[in-house]
Protein backbone atom coordinates (compact mmCIF):
# COMPACT_ATOMS: atom_id res chain seq x y z
CA UNK A 1 0.00 0.00 0.00
CA UNK A 2 1.19 3.73 -0.41
CA UNK A 3 0.72 7.19 0.50
CA UNK A 4 -0.63 9.91 -1.60
CA UNK A 5 -2.82 12.63 -2.15
CA UNK A 6 -5.76 13.53 -4.60
CA UNK A 7 -4.25 16.21 -6.78
CA UNK A 8 -7.36 16.56 -9.18
CA UNK A 9 -9.50 13.89 -11.38
CA UNK A 10 -9.11 13.01 -14.72
CA UNK A 11 -11.63 12.99 -17.26
CA UNK A 12 -11.72 10.35 -19.80
CA UNK A 13 -15.14 9.78 -22.37
CA UNK A 14 -13.82 7.40 -24.49
CA UNK A 15 -12.23 4.35 -22.21
CA UNK A 16 -12.50 0.42 -22.23
CA UNK A 17 -15.95 -0.79 -21.68
CA UNK A 18 -14.96 -2.84 -18.42
CA UNK A 19 -13.46 0.90 -16.75
CA UNK A 20 -17.35 3.01 -18.24
CA UNK A 21 -18.62 4.60 -14.92
CA UNK A 22 -15.68 4.51 -12.88
CA UNK A 23 -13.85 8.04 -11.52
CA UNK A 24 -10.36 8.64 -12.10
CA UNK A 25 -8.09 10.79 -9.94
CA UNK A 26 -5.01 12.10 -10.26
CA UNK A 27 -3.07 11.26 -6.84
CA UNK A 28 0.44 12.59 -5.79
CA UNK A 29 2.46 9.91 -4.19
CA UNK A 30 4.01 10.65 -1.11
CA UNK A 31 6.81 9.52 1.41
CA UNK A 32 6.21 9.06 5.06
CA UNK A 33 6.48 12.21 6.27
CA UNK A 34 3.99 13.27 3.98
CA UNK A 35 6.41 14.97 1.61
CA UNK A 36 5.60 14.81 -1.99
CA UNK A 37 7.70 12.58 -4.33
CA UNK A 38 6.69 14.35 -7.26
CA UNK A 39 5.40 11.33 -8.67
CA UNK A 40 1.80 11.36 -10.27
CA UNK A 41 -0.13 7.99 -10.99
CA UNK A 42 -3.87 8.11 -12.22
CA UNK A 43 -6.08 5.81 -9.73
CA UNK A 44 -9.53 4.22 -10.13
CA UNK A 45 -11.28 5.78 -6.89
CA UNK A 46 -12.92 3.04 -4.64
CA UNK A 47 -14.01 5.09 -1.67
CA UNK A 48 -15.19 8.38 -2.61
CA UNK A 49 -11.98 10.54 -2.16
CA UNK A 50 -12.02 14.21 -3.43
CA UNK A 51 -9.49 16.50 -4.39
CA UNK A 52 -7.07 17.51 -1.41
CA UNK A 53 -7.35 14.38 0.51
CA UNK A 54 -4.27 11.92 1.65
CA UNK A 55 -5.36 8.78 0.42
CA UNK A 56 -3.77 5.37 0.80
CA UNK A 57 -3.92 3.02 -2.56
CA UNK A 58 -2.51 -0.09 -4.16
CA UNK A 59 -0.37 -0.13 -7.48
CA UNK A 60 -0.54 -3.16 -10.30
CA UNK A 61 -2.13 -6.35 -9.61
CA UNK A 62 -3.42 -5.60 -5.62
CA UNK A 63 -5.16 -3.10 -8.00
CA UNK A 64 -7.42 -4.86 -9.10
CA UNK A 65 -8.81 -6.84 -6.36
CA UNK A 66 -11.94 -4.35 -4.96
CA UNK A 67 -15.32 -4.59 -5.61
CA UNK A 68 -15.19 -1.92 -8.08
CA UNK A 69 -11.93 -2.90 -10.35
CA UNK A 70 -12.51 -6.96 -9.83
CA UNK A 71 -11.74 -8.13 -13.47
CA UNK A 72 -10.98 -4.88 -15.00
CA UNK A 73 -7.73 -2.94 -16.27
CA UNK A 74 -6.77 -0.90 -13.61
CA UNK A 75 -3.39 -0.73 -12.73
CA UNK A 76 -3.96 2.04 -9.30
CA UNK A 77 -6.80 2.00 -6.99
CA UNK A 78 -7.53 4.36 -3.77
CA UNK A 79 -8.70 1.57 -0.75
CA UNK A 80 -9.12 4.31 1.64
CA UNK A 81 -9.00 7.84 3.20
CA UNK A 82 -6.23 8.30 5.42
CA UNK A 83 -7.68 10.48 8.93
CA UNK A 84 -3.87 10.22 10.44
CA UNK A 85 -0.86 8.63 10.86
CA UNK A 86 2.65 8.49 12.77
CA UNK A 87 5.37 7.14 12.68
CA UNK A 88 7.61 6.28 15.95
CA UNK A 89 5.22 8.02 18.28
CA UNK A 90 5.66 11.47 16.71
CA UNK A 91 2.27 12.32 14.22
CA UNK A 92 2.72 12.95 10.63
CA UNK A 93 -0.32 13.95 9.76
CA UNK A 94 -3.67 14.29 10.42
CA UNK A 95 -7.01 15.28 8.61
CA UNK A 96 -8.77 18.97 9.26
CA UNK A 97 -12.03 19.32 10.28
CA UNK A 98 -12.90 21.76 7.95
Amino acid sequence: MLLGKVMGTLVSTQKDEKLRGLKFLVVEKLDMKGAPAGTFVIAVDSVGAGTGEVVVYVAGSSARYTAATEGKPADATIIGIVDSWDLNGALQYRKSSS
